[in-house]
């Protein structure tokens, strides 16, 4: 602590974001990357914008990339926002959109920025418990509140609501913003964005680090209604006028349009999720179903915490969360099969 510290510095408790070690001849299964690198014509778009153009600012409003992912869902280019990466764009969220005389409202166990976002920005929330098979109840959330997010697929669970579901949800709180986080879409959940033209209230977020494999880049977008994307930009302007710069903008461009190289790894992804899913479950796990690009489990007998050092020993990385309700579970990423096969044979030789 210093006395040369703000005021609110000293409540934050800092988001805590996963490891990335210095070690090699590891199985790095705890951050949700791609384990399969980004298309091989983002990779050609950024090599081509290495030039002389980078001693010139980046374009201020993404102007290409917004109307590449407006036109994937026939929408207009003034209804999508770009950020640096996802969390970039909640952030602006939350402050642009979120933060109301009533509280916030999401589920107990999810993204553990969100509680850090509240903090950070004087929001009021409430936690909504997930049900006992750790689902979000539509139902828990017809309360008075100020707005409402959820990631869809949540996590760490990586249990997907339908989009009947999600339209509930929008349909009954006609007067708050609904924020609808949708990192893991991709990878088996319904998208909302198709309800964003019905309803003024719903704002949609994805990221391109994770289905299309640009972790390393930081491109994140919402899509909503004008007033909303307004709210978002007015918030950008205030703090950083050129977020995305040329590099990224070029590649996430690319990248967007690959669609045969996005269809055909997540294909990969889903696959090995669902034979790592059954593997896990012979070895004695209690495995959430999943819609993500990870599994969230649990050993019937063993603690979490003595699985995840034990894995860690064996150059195998996984994350565990210490929440009352999830220590003992296991959020595994989905890498390749090699990586796969690597964590099931280290549990087998640690299970036995």
């Amino acid at each position: 602590m210093s006395r040369f510290w703000s005021p609110v510095v000293h409540s934050l408790i800092p988001y805590v974001a996963g490891e990335q070690p210095a070690m090699s001849d590891i199985a790095k299964l705890n951050t949700n990357e791609n384990p399969y690198g980004p298309s091989p014509l983002a990779l050609e778009a950024i090599s081509k914008a290495v030039s002389d153009t980078l001693r010139l600012y980046p374009d201020p409003t993404a102007r290409g990339l917004r109307a590449a992912i407006a036109a994937s869902y026939g929408l207009d280019k003034d209804e999508v926002f770009i950020g640096n990466g996802s969390d970039e764009v909640l952030a602006h969220t939350f402050q642009a959109l979120l933060n109301h005389e009533e509280p916030l409202l999401f589920p107990d166990i999810t993204y553990s920025f969100y509680p850090t976002y509240c903090r950070l920005y004087g929001i009021e929330f409430r936690e909504v418990a997930l049900d006992a098979r750790m689902r979000v109840r539509v139902a828990d959330y017809r309360q008075s509140c100020g707005a409402i997010i959820l990631p869809n697929p949540n996590a760490p669970t990586g249990i997907g609501l339908p989009i009947a579901d999600i339209e509930t949800l929008v349909r009954e709180h006609p007067e708050q913003v609904v924020v609808i986080d949708e990192a893991y879409v991709d990878f088996g959940g319904e998208s909302a964005i198709p309800l964003v033209r019905k309803y003024r209230n719903l704002l949609v977020v994805q990221t391109f680090s994770k289905s299309r494999g640009l972790a390393g880049l930081r491109v994140g977008f919402a899509v909503g209604q004008r007033p909303l994307i307004e709210a978002l930009e007015r918030v950008k302007d205030s703090f950083n006028s050129y977020p995305i710069d040329r590099l990224t903008l070029a590649g996430a461009i690319a990248a967007w349009e690959d669609r045969d190289w996005f269809e055909r790894h997540r294909a990969l992804v889903i696959a090995t999720r669902g034979r790592l899913g059954i593997a896990l479950q012979a070895l004695g796990f209690v495995v959430l179903p999943s819609s993500a690009n990870f599994v969230f489990a649990r050993h019937a007998s063993k603690p979490g915490a003595d699985l995840a050092a034990e894995l860690r020993s064996r150059g195998v990385l996984i994350r565990r969360f210490s929440g009352a309700r999830i220590s003992d579970f296991l959020r595994i990423s989905i890498g390749t099969d090699a990586e796969c096969d690597r964590l099931l044979a280290a549990l087998d030789d640690i299970l036995r």
